[in-house]
């Protein structure tokens, strides 16, 4: 009876952590980066899920209306209601909307899928490569970068200072090769000419 409530338990854990991976979606915004501030708009919409972020999908795109003088934007995620960044901006130009170029919108989220970052990128379509011309959705998870490998742990002697390692004489160090040296000697022999 114990067993079978422990497993059912951990059946419940495993697919409870597969559910709060599922899909989740994103609104990507823009902000003018001019003299007098604006209030930053819908860009985009993105779906995406961690288990496969090459399917990422642009759920809406509302190209920019973006006053003449701008030559610069802020993208990331916004929420409207508080009024405050959630995610790390970046800055890009407006050449990445010009005609000729395809918006791919990068969003870097973290292993529980909040994301972390959003960009911009404008792609050069090339009409004999390609006949997507609409914009793109990149979702990038990170991963835990690699724990540094820690040595053993630093000697001290009574005193609280450093122990300073024995500097070994050459004898010490090289006492193999000097047996080697000898050994064959003995055992190689000699020509013997008569």
């Amino acid at each position: 009876m114990r067993v079978a409530t422990i497993l059912s338990g951990l059946a419940g854990l495993v697919l409870a952590s597969y559910a709060s991976t599922g899909e989740r979606t994103s609104a990507i915004y823009i902000q003018a980066i001019t003299a007098s501030p604006t209030t930053p708009l819908p860009l985009a919409e993105i779906q995406y899920d961690i288990l496969a972020p090459s399917e990422a999908q642009i759920l809406t795109y509302e190209a920019p209306e973006l006053p003449d003088d701008t030559k610069l934007v802020r993208v990331g995620t916004y929420d409207p209601a508080t009024g405050q960044w959630t995610s790390s901006t970046s800055v890009a130009s407006v050449d990445n909307f010009e005609k000729g170029y395809s918006p791919a919108l990068i969003l870097s989220v973290d292993r529980f899928a909040v994301p972390i970052s959003a960009a911009i990128r404008g792609v050069r379509i090339d009409a004999g490569q390609t006949r997507d011309f609409g914009p793109q959705a990149v979702v990038i998870v990170t991963e835990a970068g690699k724990q540094p490998d820690l040595n053993k742990p630093i000697v001290l002697s009574p005193e609280g200072k450093q122990v300073v390692p024995e500097e070994k004489s050459m004898l010490q160090k090289y006492w193999w090769v000097i047996a080697l040296i000898l050994l064959m000697s003995v055992l190689g022999g000699g020509d013997e000419k008569k």
